[in-house]
């Protein structure tokens, strides 16, 4: 587990966690290289991918240069400890779960719960959350994260669900401090071709509007 560490430094350069699900190992082996030359830094596998711990791993052992790799989709404790045997450097729930932040917490392995109601989102913070998941975040909108920040600026929102290019600029302006992505990003359509440049490319463009 040495060096397995989360870097914030990374995450800051581009702060869109991109949400892997159900794509095959062969394909994420096409996906990192790429992910990372567009210049976006942290990538999710999430647990109910087939695979998932095999294809977490082999990220670590042969991407992580310059990726925080984590993983998602943890509603367990059972969840859990797959993910973290297999080096998992950030954990992401869809759900609150405080057995698994509090665990979390004590290792020192950040933790993104999801969260919705203003009160699941502070209760998620308090319990030590580094960022709090707001999942689904599309079908409250940017104004809900303004909303958010008035009265608890302190809180850190990542939205989850529903964001893509037309919105992360809305959402960013908002408040948010950062982004999950998931189908908007790994386009269905040119993974299926094998079109790693038309990828990148299209990765470019979120990364683009980060800035």
């Amino acid at each position: 587990m040495s060096g397995n560490i989360f870097r914030w430094e990374l995450f800051k350069k581009a702060p869109i966690v991109g949400i892997v699900r159900n794509l095959s190992l062969e394909e994420v082996k096409h996906i990192l290289p790429v992910f990372r030359e567009a210049g976006l830094t942290t990538i999710e596998i999430t647990m109910n991918t087939p695979g998932a711990e095999n294809i977490i791993r082999y990220a670590l052992e042969n991407e992580q240069d310059g990726l925080n790799i984590g993983a998602g989709t943890v509603c367990t404790k059972d969840d859990l400890e797959p993910a973290l045997d297999a080096g998992a450097q950030f954990i992401v729930t869809p759900i609150l779960n405080k057995k698994v932040i509090k665990y979390c917490v004590k290792k020192g392995i950040p933790i993104f719960p999801g969260a919705f109601t203003p009160s699941e989102i502070y209760n998620a913070w308090t319990l030590g959350a580094d960022m709090v998941k707001i999942y689904p975040a599309t079908s409250l909108g940017p104004d809900y994260i303004k909303d958010l920040k008035a009265p608890m600026g302190q809180l850190k929102l990542l939205p989850t669900g529903g964001v893509g290019l037309e919105n992360m600029s809305g959402f960013l302006k908002a408040g948010a401090n950062g982004l999950g992505i998931g189908g908007q990003l790994f386009d269905k359509k040119l993974i299926q071709d094998k079109n790693w440049a038309g990828l990148k490319d299209h990765f470019r463009q979120f990364v683009e509007k980060l800035s």
